[in-house]
């Protein structure tokens, strides 16, 4: 076999083939969570031990109705959260959950779910604040796995307990309003930050987009906020566009990865997608601020940039 043929083979195993391309040398990854699972591969390892395969979905019922052959379900906002305070779910409670699931330290975990693949970023973005080794999520997600006619199931599986346990969070990859936001907002430190809301949310003209129920009783961005959103990641059919367009996209905006990057929206929810596509794929030094807009936008002194005008509570 010739060499190229035996790095290929070596690719195809570990899964690492994908229509997004290989990182880019400039890339520093921190960790190994820098693939995205293609389609094809994950069908073929849908039985294999060694792959845990997470569905994180908006809809409810949607996992239910059915799902990928072996995937575990973990819901966004009662499994990934402090259910209490506003907070991520802590390494505790990730440790027991995740052990739950069958993941140990050497799993391979892919994650997918329905609207782009937003709230399975979140989880990928959960994975590795607390040290999980090879996170992926899955190309085009739940929409273009039945698109393409591939099978589901409505079996819920069981698997013996695994033995990961979370790392102490990972400071480099969550941005927090005090430390990281406002001292660049006052353009007291340098980074990117990233506000990947629609336009009429960035500009201040809607405080949130519409069916949204969490808002802020102030419309607009932080100072110096680039606007790129989220679905700019993405091809029509939900799969991540080449590395060459996603270098592109964010480099005709001033983005280029010399400097820190910070991502937010609303909750931090759909800034996790921008998140995973700029630090996992891109490998920038990114943190996602999941405070977003109703933390930003309803804390008291902060600079604000409304280019609307619309006030709260206006008729």
């Amino acid at each position: 076999m010739s060499i190229l043929k035996k790095a290929l083979a070596a690719a195809v195993v570990a899964g690492l083939v994908s229509t997004v391309g290989v990182v880019p040398a400039n890339a520093a990854p921190k960790n190994q969570a820098r693939s995205v699972a293609q389609p094809d591969w994950l069908e073929a390892n849908v039985d294999n031990p060694k792959v845990r395969i997470i569905e994180v979905s908006t809809e409810p019922g949607l996992y239910e109705r059915g799902h990928i052959k072996n995937a575990i379900k973990f819901v966004w906002h009662t499994d990934l959260v402090d259910t209490v305070n506003r907070d991520i779910i802590n390494a505790k409670n990730f440790s027991k959950l995740v052990q739950k699931a069958g993941i140990s330290d050497d799993t391979t975990v892919v994650l997918y779910g329905d609207k782009n693949n937003w709230f399975a970023a979140w989880g990928a973005w959960i994975f590795n604040i607390y040290g999980q080794k090879d996170v992926r999520v899955l190309d085009g997600g739940r929409v273009k796995w039945e698109k393409d006619g591939r099978p589901l199931t409505t079996a819920v599986p069981t698997f013996s307990a695994g033995n990961f346990v979370a790392t102490k969070a990972d400071k480099a990859l969550r941005a927090t309003l005090i430390n990281d936001v406002l001292p660049v907002a006052k353009k007291r430190v340098k980074a990117d930050l990233i506000d990947i809301r629609g336009a009429d949310e960035f500009n201040g003209k809607i405080f949130a987009a519409p069916g949204f129920q969490e808002l802020a009783v102030r419309a607009g961005h932080i100072p110096g906020a680039i606007n790129v959103p989220w679905g700019a990641n993405v091809n029509a059919d939900g799969t991540f566009k080449s590395v060459a367009e996603l270098k592109k996209l964010y480099a005709d905006k001033g983005v280029d990865g010399k400097q820190n990057i910070i991502t937010y929206c609303r909750i931090g929810e759909r800034s996790s997608l921008t998140w995973f596509v700029l630090s996992e794929i891109l490998g920038y030094n990114v943190k996602n601020y999941d405070g977003s807009w109703t933390e930003y936008g309803n804390s008291v002194g902060v600079p604000i940039v409304n280019n609307a005008g619309t006030i709260w509570g206006a008729a």
